[in-house]
């Protein structure tokens, strides 16, 4: 079996949580609170911000050109792709490009995305791969099964996000750095992967105390959003 595929299977507890999280749950009934959606669009441009980073650290540390020249078509994609998909919703949210410039990262924002570039920073690329792959991974997934709801893709608010997150572009951008993982393990030792193992396991928790963070519009204790 494949180490993706051992992580997977015995992560799958922790996985469904995410995918079964009210948050989520809510994008995909409709029945979501467009200001918990609108709180998550300007936590996850920042988060995303630094997400970006992670693919041009992975440029630095790759090996050879062909893995160098994807993770730059990565960061391109997130730069220019995904993060446009938070502008445009920004305006349907009446989100203006000063808030979302100006915004602060959420705690759990910041312990997100400073724990994947400490692993990134100070780690192999294996570990790397093993910090950033939760989410693009969960969210392909995500996506995936929302789109299964009949109408869930032509929502007013939240269809654009299920459709580009479950489309075939995004599909390959995961799957590669599912393989990668995959080949980056070959030959680790019990120790090493035990390594992956943790760092992709403290992720996958991260990926639900973000969809929670938004969904109660958690800022830091003496900052909450009045609901």
């Amino acid at each position: 079996m494949k180490f993706s595929a051992r992580l997977y299977e015995k992560l799958q507890p922790i996985w469904r949580k995410n995918h079964t999280h009210p948050f989520v749950t809510g994008m995909g009934d409709g029945t979501l609170d467009r200001e918990k959606f609108r709180f998550y669009m300007v936590q996850d441009y920042l988060y995303l911000i630094d997400y970006a980073k992670l693919f041009a650290i992975g440029a630095v540390k790759s090996e050879d050109t062909k893995t160098m020249g994807k993770f730059a078509a990565l960061l391109d994609s997130t730069l220019n792709e995904e993060m446009s998909l938070h502008r445009q919703y920004a305006k349907r949210f009446d989100i203006s490009e000063e808030e979302l410039e100006q915004a602060e990262p959420s705690p759990i924002t910041l312990a997100y995305t400073h724990y994947m570039l400490h692993s990134a920073q100070n780690g192999t690329l294996a570990e790397l791969v093993a910090a950033l792959l939760p989410c693009m991974w969960s969210y392909w997934e995500i996506g995936k099964e929302l789109s299964q709801i009949p109408g869930a893709a032509e929502h007013e608010f939240y269809g654009e996000w299920i459709s580009m997150y479950s489309s075939e572009e995004f599909g390959e951008l995961a799957t590669w750095c599912i393989e990668l993982l995959d080949d980056l393990a070959e030959g680790k030792s019990s120790k090493e992967l035990k390594r992956l193992e943790e760092i992709f396991l403290n992720t996958t928790r991260y990926e639900y105390m973000f969809w929670d963070m938004a969904y109660h519009e958690t800022m830091w204790p003496d900052e909450q959003v009045d609901e």
